[in-house]
């Protein structure tokens, strides 16, 4: 009797558990979406087309309506962000990027670069002058909270590669005029200003003299130092040399998945060290290695002419490149399939290693949305609630989400600021 009462009760126990699991995951999630109601997400990497926010769309019906799709903000369409994304995934925030490939080291080289960059920056401008109700272009902290706070999403600019600046340093003030708020050194092959993190024979040894020189204009004029794509060595001169602190704009952490757009924990300490914040990138790649899948990546890259874009440089970005990277979401659903890429729990992983190596405030947040990034769970704006969700469940608070969403890139960005301001006080 006593033996049919024990089962009896395991049996009744065992129900009770069973019922209780959904009950808590769904406590759980309605926690986590508040506090991601509650606290300002901001990615400090969401790359555009220079056809971003139209003024003009063509008159014939489907082709106007392929094209509002691929570039109107406001239309829920092929892009991984766009209004009614950010809307639904409370994505609040985004460094939208000024992104020119790497090309030749040459005047003609130059020249192309900075009015590819121009054209950018004049996209940005015109979504900021076509929406005013629904975005705002934020040009300091202040701004970014203040925006947010009147209930409008935020825009903010980042350049990606410095090769736009070509050899002419007073292009840094012009683009700090502009609204940029962050520079790369490099993206992938070595720039004018310094080596990247690909290929392995140095060009430079780190930074080059202009680099040096670019760096320093930065400080002055409160432009943020980017090192993402840079190599080790660009990376730790920078740091080095910075008076103020620096950022890598979308990494991730090397311990976790051996690539060389990842950073090592000597990497990570030095930039603790010097007050920085690394943005850990929710590119799947940089996320979780296989040598399969990344095989079957690569060539599908190769195929569609995209070597330029997150692998090798094929030099300047062609007019079809939005077009091409849409086709390569869409055959990678099929390697996907094949090879599970990276999800949000190794997303998570690797933001937890970044805390644990060098504390919680110097960690932030990336996707490199519509440049190549995103992982399952994590696969468009929409979907950006699913990181607090994971970060509430591994015991973090409201604060330290803050933190890691907006608070420390809100904090480095203000350090910036004041060192420019000093800088520019003693030159007076």
């Amino acid at each position: 009797m006593l033996a049919h009462q024990a089962v009896a009760l395991f049996t009744l126990s065992s129900l009770v558990l069973a019922q209780d699991a959904p009950t808590a995951e769904a406590e759980l999630q309605a926690r986590a979406r508040a506090i991601h109601a509650r606290v300002l997400t901001l990615d400090t990497h969401k790359d555009i087309s220079a056809q971003l926010a139209p003024e003009q769309l063509p008159e014939e019906p489907q082709a106007r309506a392929e094209y509002r799709a691929r570039f109107d903000p406001t239309v829920r369409g092929s892009n991984q962000v766009d209004f009614p994304k950010m809307r639904a995934g409370g994505y609040d925030c985004a460094f939208f990027i000024v992104y020119v490939g790497q090309g030749p080291l040459t005047d003609a080289g130059f020249h192309r670069a900075t009015e590819q960059a121009l054209a950018k920056f004049d996209a940005i401008d015109r979504m900021a002058r076509l929406y005013p109700q629904e975005i705002g272009l934020a040009r300091t902290p202040d701004d970014v909270e203040k925006i947010w706070n009147s209930g409008k999403l935020v825009a903010c600019i980042g350049i990606e590669n410095g090769y736009s600046m070509g050899e002419d340093l007073s292009l840094i003030a012009r683009f700090h005029a502009r609204g940029a708020r962050y520079m790369g050194i490099a993206h992938n092959k070595h720039s004018q200003l310094g080596d990247s993190h690909t290929p392995d024979e140095p060009l430079h040894h780190g930074l080059s003299e202009l680099g040096k020189k670019a760096i320093a204009e930065m400080n002055r004029v409160g432009i943020m130092v980017d090192v993402s794509h840079s190599s080790r060595a660009t990376m730790l001169q920078a740091l080095a040399i910075s008076k103020a602190p620096v950022l890598a704009s979308h990494s991730g952490c090397r311990a976790l998945c051996d690539h060389g757009r990842d950073l090592d924990d000597d990497q990570l300490l030095a930039l603790k060290a010097n007050g920085g914040v690394i943005q850990c990138v929710a590119f799947a790649d940089y996320v979780k290695a296989g040598p399969e899948r990344t095989a079957a990546v690569a060539a599908l890259r190769q195929e569609l002419g995209l070597g330029g874009r997150h692998g090798g440089d094929s030099g300047a970005e062609s007019d079809d490149l939005e077009q091409r990277l849409a086709k390569f979401r869409e055959r990678m659903q099929a390697v996907d399939q094949k090879y599970p890429p990276a999800n949000v729990h190794d997303f998570v992983d690797h933001i937890d290693h970044a805390v644990k190596v060098i504390g919680i405030d110097h960690v932030g947040i990336s996707s490199d949305f519509d440049g190549g990034g995103g992982v399952q769970g994590w696969n468009d704006a929409s979907e950006t609630a699913n990181v607090t969700i994971e970060l509430v469940r591994r015991g973090y608070t409201e604060p330290q989400i803050g933190k890691l969403w907006s608070g420390n890139t809100l904090r480095l960005w203000r350090e910036v600021e004041a060192v420019s301001k000093k800088l520019q006080a003693e030159a007076r």
